[in-house]
Order: structure tokens, then sequence, then C-alpha cells
């Protein structure tokens, strides 16, 4: 097991939804926010008992993704291979529990000052990896728009459940 991945006995993880895009943005009371041409549209959440290292495992296997076409035509190429960017957007309801009921639970997120600090980190991490990267605003309502290119969407986390 590497030293950069979560004990497998853990129960939340940060999770994300990585959605291949052709252009993406978010906006805030009418005001754009964030917006990106090709790239990736990046959901985050944030689990209960997520540390560093399951920001530091997440970002660079997204960042490495090699989900983009090469000359032949085959998904090759990854995110800096093709002057991509990233629109990360914190969504705690990646977490919610629907188990139970009609109404989601939404105890395994993280508190919000937990989670805006691993979701800071995560944009640390793709900035310095050479990626430009565009945001939303944490704990604010956001519209996102997206055109998803292929459509190629996937599920990530960070203890490699899926």
């Amino acid at each position: 097991m590497s030293a950069s991945l979560p004990p497998p006995n853990r129960v939340f993880r940060m999770r994300a939804v990585v959605q291949r895009v052709s252009r993406a943005s978010v906006t805030v009371s009418g005001e754009v926010v964030g917006a990106i041409d090709r790239g990736f549209l990046v959901l985050l959440g944030v689990g209960t008992g997520d540390t560093r290292e399951d920001v530091s495992y997440l970002s660079g296997k997204i960042v490495g993704l090699r989900v983009f076409e090469d000359s032949d035509g085959k998904m090759n190429l990854a995110l800096g291979d093709v002057g991509g960017s990233m629109l990360v957007v914190s969504q705690f309801t990646l977490f919610g529990d629907c188990r139970k009921g009609r109404r989601p639970s939404f105890v395994a997120s993280a508190p919000p000052e937990v989670a805006n600090e691993l979701y800071e980190a995560f944009v640390a991490d793709v900035r310095a990896a050479g990626i430009e990267v565009a945001t939303g605003r944490f704990r604010e309502h956001m519209d996102v728009e997206l055109v998803n290119d292929g459509p190629v969407t996937l599920l990530l986390d960070s203890t490699k459940a899926f």
C-alpha cells in the first residue's frame, strides 16, 4: 500500500466527480466567478476524517488522468498534455446519504472549516502541477454550467472504492 493512501478501513473519504468539458462556468448571484474552456469540471466533496494525504492522492490522480484523445483518437493524454484547465467546485452533497427515508443526511460531510481548508489545498496542489484553475465560491449557492465533452464523467475517491 502506498504511503499516500488513507487507511482502507476508513468509512469516509474524499470524493470527486470529474467531467471532461469543452467549457464550464460557475455563477454566484448573477456574477461569473469561475470559467474554463477545455478541461475538467471537478465537483469535490470532503468527508469527515479526510486529511492532506487524501488531497494529495486525489489531486495527483485527477491531474494525471489520461482521458483526452491523442492523434489516433485514443484516450491517452492528460490535462497538461492538451493545455487544459480545471474548474473546481466544492460540493458537500457528494456525501449525501439517501439510504434511509427521502431526505439525505449529510453527517459524513466534513465541517465547513475543515472542508474549506482541504478544498483550498486541492486547488493549490493542482496549480502547483502547472494547471490553470478556476473555482466556485465556498459555501455559496452556485449555478454551474457545463458542456460535457464525450460525455466523459468519472467518479473517484481517495480510497479507491470506485
